[in-house]
Order: C-alpha cells, then structure tokens, then sequence
C-alpha cells in the first residue's frame, strides 16, 4: 500500500544516517507495491544499486524478495551547476551508464524512467542552496535548457517516461517540452497552480504531490483544495521526496518512504475520500505509466 514514486534511497541512508535496512522492513511490512529510487547525477547508478543491495541482503530472504520485487529505479541529471557546463559529456555518460545496467542482472535491470532532470531558477539570495548570481547568467540558463532537453531527447530515444523538476520554472518546462514534442512522465513534487497544472496535464502529464502540500497555510487552504481535486485521479500520484520535505507532522526531519502514508492522508482527506482507495488508484496509474 501507499506506493512512493519518488525518493533518493542513498541519500537517505549513506548522506542522512538513516538504517536502509529498518526503511526497507518497514515498506515490506506495510506491503508497498512500488517505491522508486531516484537519480540526480549521471554516475549515481552503481552507487544507489550498492546501498539497496547491501540492505537487501540484511533482511530476511523471503523480506529480501518483497523488497526486491517493489523497488525501481530511474536515472538522471539534476541541474546543478557543475551538470550545466559539462552536459554534454555528462549526457554521454548517463546514456552509457543506463545502457550498461540494463545489459546486467539485479536491480540495474529495473530502470524505468529517465530523471529527475529539469529547470530549476529558484535562488535563495543567503546562499543557503550554494548556488549564487553566477549560476543564472544567460548562458547558464540557456545551458540548463539543453541538459533538460538532452535529456528529454535521451528519454525519447529509449521510449522512458521522464521525471521533471521544475521550480519556478513552469513556462520555461512547458517550452522545452513542446521543442521537443515529448509529453511522457511526471512533473514531481509540484509546486504550481491549477493553471499550470491543466497546461501539463492536456500534454498528457502526470503530477506528483509530496508533502509539502501539508505545509499548506490556512489562507490557501481552499487553493490547495481546489488544485488537488482538479487533477484527474487517473493522473495523481504520491511521493516523498525523501530524505527532503517530510510532512508537517515531522517537518524537519529526514524523510523516508515510509512517512509517504500521511501525504495519502491529507490528499484523501482533501477529496473526501480513503486513502485506501486512493492507494490502489495510484497504484494503477504507476502500472500505466510504468507499464508493469
């Protein structure tokens, strides 16, 4: 239950000091039948499959199997600076780094989509993200829409859905998407409004909500209401962005999968409805998008 479709596994438990192994019990008690792992560096794969293979194999053979069995994995470049002025050859060696798990045995066999990767023009002024003036010059940005449209072209290639970061960026994702004319995949984690929402959702996207949609103030609680309920249930899915933006409840902690059960809570509860329910539709459109 309460599939999770996006969160950075070996982030969480090599950079956060959180047990994989406990995360990975938990998910299997709880009988997930999907979690996704997420890329954000072109050679982050053997990596992530290493951290997951080692907690794997500290469970119990049959919890082993469970987990095994629910998790996936995509691959894909963030749009860090260092990614902007390299990405031609970082682009290179994601492809090739994809082609040579798909090739192997184990979980690298598992790769289902392509990301997260997109535009990102939020600046925090104090620094605190490290990125400064220097990183938004014209020819960084028009270098941040390459590596997305690379990417977007790579994905194409390899007929996977794409997961797409976009943050203060909603025009700008659109145009890269049309100029490449490739509307297959999610906009995650999304920060937008209902306008927004409709322009991706008539291209044919679907829209992930993570737990940031519980920091919601009260002011906007009927705008929150409103975009929730607008998006089809044959076009939400969940997440939690972990080890980022835990629900309220927990708001600075490390988020893990697990904690992805109280978004479900607090969207169902917006579209007075279960969650449960809610669970097994978001499970059906994982299968659709993910053709499994």
């Amino acid at each position: 239950m309460f599939s999770d479709t996006h969160f950075h596994y070996e982030q969480i438990t090599r950079g956060r000091g959180v047990s994989g192994e406990a995360i990975l019990k938990d998910l299997v008690a709880r009988d997930t039948f999907f979690a996704q792992d997420i890329g954000t560096h072109c050679d982050d794969l053997a990596s992530r499959i290493e951290a997951l293979e080692e907690d794997i194999s500290a469970l119990r053979a049959e919890d082993g199997e469970k987990a095994r069995s629910m998790l996936y994995l995509s691959a894909g470049i963030w749009p860090a600076p260092e990614a902007i002025v390299e990405r031609n050859a970082q682009v290179a060696a994601l492809e090739s780094e994809i082609a040579r798990f798909q090739k192997g045995d184990g979980l690298g066999k598992k790769i289902v989509s392509l990301g997260e990767c997109g535009l990102d023009r939020h600046w925090n002024k104090d620094g605190a993200d490290g990125r400064d003036s220097a990183d938004f010059t014209p020819e960084m940005l028009e270098g941040e829409r390459e590596l997305f449209q690379m990417q977007l072209l790579l994905a194409k290639k390899l007929s996977l859905p794409v997961i797409v970061h976009s943050r203060d960026a909603a025009e700008e994702t659109l145009d890269c998407i049309k100029n490449i004319g490739y509307d297959f995949g999610i906009i995650h984690c999304f920060s937008y409004g209902i306008n927004e929402a409709r322009a991706f959702l008539d291209r044919g996207w679907y829209i992930s909500f993570s737990g940031s949609v519980t920091y919601t103030k009260k002011s906007r609680l009927e705008e929150m209401r409103s975009l929730l309920n607008f998006v089809p249930l044959d076009r939400i899915l969940l997440e939690t962005d972990a080890p980022y933006l835990a629900p309220s409840s927990l708001r600075g902690s490390v988020n893990n999968p697990v904690n992805v059960a109280l978004t479900y809570q607090y969207v169902a509860d917006m579209r007075l409805m279960c969650a449960q329910d809610l669970s097994q539709i978001v499970d059906r459109n994982i299968k659709a998008l993910y053709r499994l």
